[in-house]
């Protein structure tokens, strides 16, 4: 079972990265989404071993996602990826390992895929899953593999909430993950201070309400904050729910522009 709150520490250096985490486990986060793209495991498993969580029971109640570089993609590769990424987190397996790009411009997904089931199958990797797949990449990777990813992490938040790619997912009992759930803190200020005047009938944080939002969604969410209190604030998040129309509201906020890439040209090298 995956925490539905979980911290994500994309643009955090590793040096950095070790205290934040040993923030989040204080606070009680027990879910850390990682990648080799971020440059910053060797922090992360600094975090771990340090707090105790790479071993033994701890270990047993975090969940750990890290994801493979896309230049690494195909079979070889990825499980030399592996070991690599393995290493510098000192863990003995990771509960989800995902694919981060689908790049089908240079598509390996298939073969990558093959690398993450031995994984799989030799119990270093507990999950699979997938960053970024829009359908036609789904349904591409089923085709060629017979099998769907048990989630698809995706850029999702109020102003780009992929409506198509959601619902897609569900149909296939894929688990949706939202990165930038908050559009980077964008979407605190959307609709014209509508998420602010929700926030103060409730007494809680902008940030909270559109976390809040993504919750009653059923989505999994990886707030970033390098700030203790602003991570005790995201976790905060069951004392209150939206009302109907509040809900309405947020969801009338999509909008046509994304903040960040497009699956189909971009490549997190």
């Amino acid at each position: 079972m995956i925490p539905q709150i979980g911290l994500g520490v994309l643009r955090i250096s590793d040096e950095d990265v070790e205290g934040v985490v040993t923030d989040a486990l204080a606070a009680g986060y027990r879910h850390i989404d990682a990648a080799a793209g971020y440059n910053n495991e060797s922090g992360v498993g600094r975090a771990l071993a340090t707090n105790g969580f790479n071993e033994g029971r701890a270990r047993r109640n975090l969940w750990v996602t890290t994801k493979l570089r896309d230049s690494e993609q195909g079979y070889d590769d990825a499980l030399r990826a592996f070991d690599r990424q393995l290493g510098l987190l000192g863990l003995d397996y990771v509960d989800m390992y995902m694919i981060h790009w689908p790049t089908p411009f240079n598509w390996r997904s298939s073969e990558t895929w093959r690398a993450f089931e031995r994984l799989r199958g030799e119990g270093r990797v507990r999950t699979l899953g997938v960053c970024n797949f829009l359908p036609e990449h789904l349904e591409r990777l089923h085709d060629e593999t017979g099998q769907w990813p048990a989630v698809n992490q995706i850029e999702l938040h109020p102003t780009w909430q992929q409506r198509d790619v959601v619902g897609f997912c569900k149909a296939h009992d894929i688990a949706v993950e939202a990165y930038s759930p908050m559009a980077r803190g964008a979407d605190l200020n959307a609709g014209d201070g509508t998420v602010a005047r929700i926030a103060q009938s409730h007494g809680v944080s902008a940030a909270q309400i559109v976390l809040r939002w993504h919750i009653e969604n059923g989505t999994i969410i990886i707030p970033k904050s390098v700030h203790s209190f602003r991570q005790r604030e995201n976790l905060d998040l069951f004392g209150f729910a939206l009302t109907q129309a509040e809900h309405a509201a947020i969801d009338a906020l999509d909008g046509p522009a994304r903040a960040g890439h497009d699956p189909l040209t971009f490549t997190y090298a």
